[in-house]
């Protein structure tokens, strides 16, 4: 007799545990932020402001390190960025990247450094929410 009602309480509790787990909101993902163009493509919204973490190497090196904010407008598939703070090397307010995008990334991305813009490697996230520019 004490078998039996252990079983059926084991069944009850993984019926419920079993409706619970069907009826449970599910978290939907974050909408990709996107931009319709006049031809129709789509492309990543890069607009606002973000958050930086400047990583001077290499022939770099000497400017250190650190975080810095910047602002990004978007005209089309045109973009540029102002820095938000000052840096140790730059001002506030001063261009910090500017570039092109395509419908799944950068087409040309520039750092504007205080010795004038240099060629970069850019990428962003599947998701929109991450770029990441490195002058190699």
């Amino acid at each position: 007799m004490r078998k039996r009602i252990t079983i059926w309480v084991i069944c009850f509790v993984a019926l419920i545990a079993w409706t619970g787990l069907t009826f449970a909101q599910t978290e939907k993902p974050a909408a990709i932020k996107t931009v319709k163009l006049p031809s129709g493509e789509e492309i990543f919204d890069i607009s606002g402001e973000w958050d930086a973490s400047v990583e001077c190497y290499g022939p770099w090196e000497e400017y250190g390190s650190y975080p810095q904010q910047t602002r990004i407008t978007q005209d089309g598939t045109s973009f540029s960025g102002v820095r938000m703070i000052d840096d140790p090397n730059n001002q506030k307010g001063s261009p910090s990247i500017r570039g092109d995008l395509l419908k799944d990334g950068f087409k040309l991305v520039y750092i504007v450094a205080t010795r004038g813009a240099i060629n970069a490697d850019g990428k962003i996230s599947g998701d929109g929410n991450k770029i990441v520019v490195d002058d190699s």
